[in-house]
Order: structure tokens, then sequence, then C-alpha cells
């Protein structure tokens, strides 16, 4: 009998917590902006399976493309815009999207190519999309259904090319996007603290396309379509390919070898400093890496800049805008929400910073999209059914940049040894923001636009160096295009700093918060300002930290969140963390390596958290400010441990308050683990920004 009653009880309890769980778990919800919603099919996408290819009546592609990210068909996606690309010139594009890399079998699913496989680890570096900062795994993934993480591999460039080699021993093998484009040559890795080789000879692939892919893969395509082998394609701009002989390369500037390489921090900075001067596609050399047993890795100059019609056709193709309907049960890809009402206006950035990749992938030419191609855009994203009537950002790596820099650029490229905007703006720049005003307004009349916002980022300095006397730009800026807050990014305040980040100088900030406040005072608008702050870049010691944290102080703003300094693969700064030295002028550089020294510095702006006392007594100790211990209005800190976290008790106006110097800029800050953003454009090629900024735009 008791047994019986024991085994009743047990099933009764069993599906009382069934009904509890149940009843707690969210039930799927139907994306109302999802495939389903918009009447979107398998057919509507390429292939990602055998039965879709038969369905198309194909028994093999011309290329298959295999990428770390879910396969979503929108613009703001390189693998979007590449195949789309190749499809619109005849070629048969497959997809396979998150392969299982423990699985030889996973990226055969689609059969053998006819012409080659195409490799991305996707919109961001591997493994800056797994990792903080501080090496910690990352808990989402924006970039996989449902946000889930685990769907990729570390180094997803090496272990997919060598998963593919394993399974096709001949088929040609072509990397692409920002992994591969930033690991072309040796660089140095900050994740294994160490430099590596080319990711070319690593991956086993054949050769890699770096930079904006749109003009390299339709040559290459061409090639490969006449039947030339891959190994005699070696004449694309744009392009890295190996070769045991030097034979056939003229023109070529060598650099310092491998083991050369290895033994010495101080060549890999003359190395990396000859490659940053090589980066223009008007005036840079072709690039020659020696390896041992007689293995040259070959980079040749970078392809010209995309005409605007060209331009136009990479973003006019015949998109869905949407995931693919495999993802539809997970709650589709989180990354596309943040750029689906968004438009890429600008592609390259002659901005500069020391700590930005977009030099390195993009290109310091700007070239801009036609307004009929952005209105033209504009317009489908008004069709969309979850369009609320807010474009949420028309830009790029910098907003106001709609024009190169100046018209030689076109012809002779950019300066070698000069900077446009750094220490100012170059006399010779052309500075403008009338096409960019006229866009704005175009848009903003669009049937059923509320508003057009400007997230993407501007150049302050650039903003005050326009010439119009009515300031039109800051004026519509402030009068049409914020929302309540402006976003810039100072970085710091210390011009020691500045000037190893290639930003402004403190006090051209200091003008701008003094004209944002001055003309939201005239339009009646109580608008503020949020800068990013960076800590821990190369060139900050504690005496730079203290000042930075003295200007949060007398600014009466702390940053929830505050975002290391993030050495991603090929930027300037990364190579002033591994060899602490300024390449381009061989001058030593400090670097704040060690995770004590960075806590220090974090915690020295976000002074006022009870949790960092410690930390910032010892930094003030050790900076020699104990001025700043104490019970006066400037003192950063009391002299004992306070009991209660100050923070809460801060008055609304230190919390939030206008953006003006000395009495507060507010608002929220970057958080070192956000991702979304513009990805082909802003969020990938400028990652190093998006690592260091807090993301993807994203």
């Amino acid at each position: 009998m008791e047994a019986r009653h024991a085994e009743r009880n047990a099933k009764r309890a069993k599906k009382n917590h069934e009904q509890r769980r149940q009843h707690t778990q969210p039930r799927p919800r139907r994306d109302p902006a999802g495939p389903s919603a918009l009447g979107l099919t398998r057919e509507d996408f390429l292939p990602v399976t055998r039965t879709d290819m038969e369905q198309r009546g194909w028994d093999r592609c011309d290329f298959v493309y295999i990428c770390g990210d879910a396969y979503v068909d929108h613009p703001s996606f390189g693998q979007a815009i590449i195949c789309r690309l190749l499809e619109a010139h005849g070629y048969r594009v497959g997809i396979i999207a998150q392969p299982d890399w423990r699985d030889p079998e996973s990226i055969a699913v689609l059969g053998e190519p006819r012409l080659a496989f195409l490799v991305s680890a996707g919109n961001m570096d591997s493994m800056v999309n797994h990792y903080s900062v501080s090496k910690h795994r990352r808990r989402t993934d924006a970039y996989t259904p449902g946000g889930a993480t685990g769907a990729r591999p570390d180094h997803a460039t090496i272990v997919y090319g060598n998963l593919i080699r394993r399974v096709f021993k001949e088929t040609p093998i072509v990397l692409g996007g920002i992994e591969a484009s930033l690991r072309r040559l040796a660089h140095y890795d900050y994740w294994q603290d160490r430099l590596k080789r080319s990711v070319l000879l690593d991956s086993g692939a054949d050769m890699i396309i770096y930079g904006m892919g749109e003009r390299p893969i339709i040559e290459l395509a061409e090639a490969l379509d006449a039947g030339l082998p891959i190994s005699q394609i070696t004449y694309i701009d744009g392009t890295v390919w190996r070769t045991r002989s030097l034979d056939d390369v003229y023109d070529a500037v060598e650099l310092p070898s491998w083991d050369e390489l290895s033994a010495d921090p101080l060549v890999y900075a003359q190395s990396f400093n000859t490659q940053h001067q090589n980066m223009d596609p008007f005036s840079g050399k072709r690039l020659v890496e020696p390896y041992p047993h007689s293995v040259f890795v070959v980079q040749n100059p970078p392809a010209k800049p995309l005409s605007q019609a060209e331009f136009d056709e990479a973003y006019d193709l015949p998109y869905t805008r949407c995931y693919h309907p495999d993802y539809e049960a997970a709650g589709g890809i989180p990354a596309l929400k943040e750029v689906k009402m968004s438009l890429i206006s600008n592609r390259g950035c002659f901005g500069e910073c020391s700590f930005c990749a977009l030099t390195f992938h993009q290109g310091r030419i700007v070239q801009t999209r036609s307004h009929t191609s952005l209105l033209a855009e504009a317009k489908r994203i008004t069709e969309e059914p979850d369009f609320k009537g807010y474009i949420n950002d028309v830009g790029g790596p910098t907003a106001n940049f709609r024009q190169p820099a100046c018209k030689k650029q076109l012809t002779r490229g950019a300066c070698t040894n000069k900077r446009c905007l750094w220490p100012s703006v170059c006399r010779q720049m052309d500075v403008s923001h009338r096409d960019y005003v006229r866009l704005l307004r175009e848009l903003r009349a669009l049937p059923g636009v509320k508003k057009v916002f400007v997230r993407s980022g501007i150049r302050f300095d650039y903003l005050l160096a326009d010439p119009d006397p009515k300031q039109t730009f800051l004026r519509e800026l402030c009068e049409h295009h914020v929302s309540g807050q402006l976003k810039v990014a100072p970085e710091h305040v210390s011009d020691a700093v500045l000037s190893v980040m290639g930003k402004p100088s403190r006090a051209v900030y200091d003008r701008f918060v003094d004209e944002y406040r001055r003309m939201n005072k005239q339009l009646g608008k109580k608008q503020y300002l949020v800068p990013y702050l960076m800590s821990s870049h190369p060139g900050s010691t504690l005496k730079e930290a203290v000042e930075l944290a003295e200007y949060v102080r007398d600014m009466g703003y702390m940053p929830e969140q505050v975002q290391d300094f993030y050495p991603t693969p090929s930027t300037m700064s990364t190579c002033m963390y591994y060899t602490g030295v300024d390449p381009r002028t061989m001058d030593p550089v400090y670097v704040p390596k060690t995770a004590h020294e960075k806590a220090l510095q974090r915690a020295l702006i976000q002074y006022r958290k009870p949790e960092n006392y410690d930390l910032v007594r010892e930094a003030l100790q050790k900076a020699g400010r104990t001025d700043l211990i104490g019970f006066g209005s400037k003192c950063l800190i009391r002299p004992t441990r306070p009991h209660a976290k100050r923070n809460d008790n801060l008055s609304p106006e230190l919390k939030v308050s206008p953006g003006r110097r000395g009495d507060g800029n507010a608002g929220k800050t970057r958080g070192s683990n956000k991702r979304g953003g513009n990805a082909h454009g802003r969020n990938r090629a400028g990652q190093g920004r998006e690592a260091n900024r807090g993301g993807h735009r994203g």
C-alpha cells in the first residue's frame, strides 16, 4: 500500500513539475518581421541544402560560401553582399552557415563547388566575437540563432580552411572577411600573446581577398571560370597569395622575414609601419613576407575604390533583408535587429584613429552611395512590417564623411606620411556637410518617416572645421537627428594619450561641447552628450588616468561601464601594445599591460563605486596624488571606505545633466560586450573601433 501511495505521489509531483515548467517557460512567439510574416520561403534565399539545389535544378554550385555567421540576406552582412553579387554575375552560389567544425562532412553537404570554396569567419573576428578584453568568454553571440554561443570555433578561418582541405584536396580555397583581412600577414594575437603567421599559411588556403571584396571577387570568378588555375591568378589587386619563387614578382617591397619578426618585436614594428604606408590603392606597393623553407606570402596593392555606381550596385541587389527561415524557431538573429532600420551611406575613413582597424581594412579614401540608392533602400525600410517610423542611422565608419578628404586622393591617393585630421585638420581638406545635410533632409521627407537618427558617430573636429557660418549641419543635427543624447568619442582628455591615439586635442573637444550646448540652447532643447572614454590605451600612465578621472569628476558623470583598450589584430595601437614603440617614429610608448594596472586605471574612471575604493586609493598613492583623498570638493575619495553606495545617492543632476564642461555631460555608456550595428561596412570593417567602443556600433 505504501509503495502504491509513493508511486502515485511521485507521478503527481512529476505532473505538477511539468505543468509549472510549461507555465514558466516563455512560449515561442512568431516574429512579426520574420520570414513567415514577410511571406518568404526557402526559394527566396540562396541554397543551403542539396534539396534547395535540386529544386533550382542545380547539380553543382560554382561557389560554396562557408561562414561563421548565420545566413542573413541583408546588405549589412558581408556574406550576403558577396553571394548576391556573384549571383548577379551569373554564378551559382550555395551557403553553408556555421558548419560543425568537428565533423568534416558538415562542409560537404553541398558537394564540391565547380570553382572554389569561399571562407569567412563572419562579420567579426572570431576571437573578438568570443572573448572580452579580459579574455573571458562572452555569454551571447549576436550572429547566431537566438544569440546562442558555441556555433563557431576560435580562429574560425583557420579551422574551416583545414576542414575543407581534409575533404577536398585540390579545390581552391579563398579566404575573406574581417578576420582574414586583418590577419593576412604576420600579426600579433592578443589572446595567445604572441606573433602569428599569415592566416593564409595556417589555413591551407590558396588566396586571401582583403579589404572590401566586391571588385576582387568578380575578377577572381571570371579568371577561374575562364579555366585559369588559382596558382596563376596572381595579378588581382586586393589579394594575397603564396609562392616558392619570386622570379615573377616585380616592383615588390620585401618585408622582414618571419624569423626576424619572431626574434625582435622592434623589427615587427618597422614591418608594420611599412605595411601601413602601403595601404593606399594608388601609391601602395606590392609586399613580400618571407617564411622558412622558401615560402613567400605576397600581398598585392589594395583594390581601387568602387565608383558610386558600383557601390550602389552592391546595395541595390535583391536582398530579402531577413534571416533564413531555418532560424525562425530559434527567434531569429539578434544582430539583424541592430541594423535592419539603418542605412550604410559610406565606407572608408580618413580619421585614422590608431586603435581602429578601418585604415587597414577599408582604407582612407571615402566612398559614398548616391542619394537615389539610399532613398530607394529607405523606402524599402518603410515597407517593413515592424517599421515604426524611425530610421536608426545614416552613416558608416564616420557618419559625417560624405566625400574624400581632398580631390587628389582620387587620382594620387592619400598622403603616405601625413594624416588628414591629426594633429589638426589639413589645410588642403575639402570640409563640407552640404551633401549630407541634403541627404538627411530628403530622408526626413519620405512618407511614413517620423525621425532619422545619426548614431554611427561623427568627427567633431571635422564638424568644427566646416566654414559654413550658419553651422547648418550642427543645427540640423541637434534639431532633427539626436534622440535626447548624442554619443561622441573623445576617448580621453589627456593630450599625451590623444596624440598616441591620433585623436584631436582636448581643447577641440571642449570647443565642440560649448558649441553643442550653445546650439541646443538656441533651439530650446535639453539634449546631452555621452562621451566614449577608454582606459589603459598605450601612452596612458596613472598620471593620465588620474587626469581622466578628474575630468569625469568635473562633469558630474560616472560611466556605468568602462571600456579597456582591446588589442585587436592589425591596428597601430595593437602594434604599440606588443612592441612598446610607436611604429611611425620608433619612439618608446608606455603600455599598461598587467591586469592589475588596467584595473587601477579603469577604477579611477569609476571612482564613485564603493567596490573600487581600494583600487582608487592605491592608484592615487602610486600616482603621487594623495591630494585627491580627503573631504574637499575636488577630492575623488574620502580618507575612509564608504559604507553605502554613493551612486545611489547622486542627485538627478549628477546622473543626467546637460552636455557642458564643468557641470555635466551625462547619459548611458557602452558595455564591453555589446555587439550589433552596421555589420558589413561600419561594424566589421571597423571592428578595432567596435571592440574598443563597446560594439558593433555593434
